[in-house]
């Protein structure tokens, strides 16, 4: 989810157990160099930037969500794993939105990408899973997420507030159920889980953890349980929406 949460947004929030920052992990170094942040157009009042992550999915296409839309067709981004302004690598890009979104729950068309002025070098793209290819995935089944997002939630006596460095993190959770659109992934730390928290939002969640970890982009973090503990809940790359609207961008598998 984003970082800055308008009111219909933290009205979602409540109604579908929303989520986005990576919990319960350790930062990524070089990891995952495919992932980045986009960045927001002023720094936050903590003097960060990384309002939501996204994925390079080809050398000029990076993958995000719609819920991410920054008001302005151009947008920056960057792969720095530590990401200091002014000093840090960014690319800038054409921001573009499935016209369809909506934020149903059935199928909220939560996904965009950028199209990138310059084609990223020494940089692999990460994959996009076959279509209909998550069918068949149980709750066995793990996977990795990546982003910027806020790494902790700060419970003192007054509301909770959340810890953000411009940092990638990386965790792995274990698959809770599966719809026609979501994955929802356990990032429960009493299971040994981490997850996404905000400002994760659009990142991705591989399939598989580990020495089973691939470069297939599962699903792009959306939502999760208000306060970053219990569900990661992702928007499937591999159903008919997600691949209609990524086709004019990226060739599919």
């Amino acid at each position: 989810m984003r970082r800055i949460l308008s009111s219909t947004f933290l009205a979602l929030l409540l109604l579908a157990a929303p989520a986005g920052a990576i919990t319960y992990g350790v930062p990524d170094g070089n990891g995952h160099p495919e992932v980045g942040a986009l960045l927001a157009q002023q720094p936050y009042s903590d003097g960060t930037w990384a309002e939501c992550t996204g994925t390079l999915i080809s050398p000029t296409v990076f993958l995000t969500a719609a819920h991410c839309d920054e008001g302005t067709s151009r947008v920056a981004v960057t792969f720095d794993s530590t990401y200091t302004a002014p000093k840090g690598t960014t690319y800038w890009g054409t921001y573009h939105a499935d016209p369809a979104y909506d934020q149903k729950q059935s199928d909220p068309h939560d996904i965009a990408v950028v199209v990138l002025d310059k084609a990223v070098k020494g940089i692999a793209p990460a994959r996009l899973p076959k279509a209909g290819s998550l069918d068949t995935v149980d709750t066995t089944t793990q996977f990795t997420s990546v982003g910027y997002g806020g790494q902790a939630v700060n419970q003192g006596g007054g509301p909770k507030t959340f810890s953000y460095s411009d940092v990638r993190y990386v965790a792995t959770g274990t698959l809770n159920s599966l719809t026609s659109s979501w994955l929802r992934i356990s990032m429960n730390p009493a299971h040994g889980d981490g997850g996404t928290c905000y400002g994760d939002s659009g990142g991705p969640n591989f399939l598989g953890a580990g020495s089973t970890e691939t470069d297939i982009v599962a699903g792009t973090t959306i939502t999760g349980d208000t306060f970053c503990r219990s569900t990661n809940v992702d928007y499937r790359m591999d159903t008919v929406s997600a691949r209609s609207f990524l086709a004019p961008y990226v060739a599919l598998p």
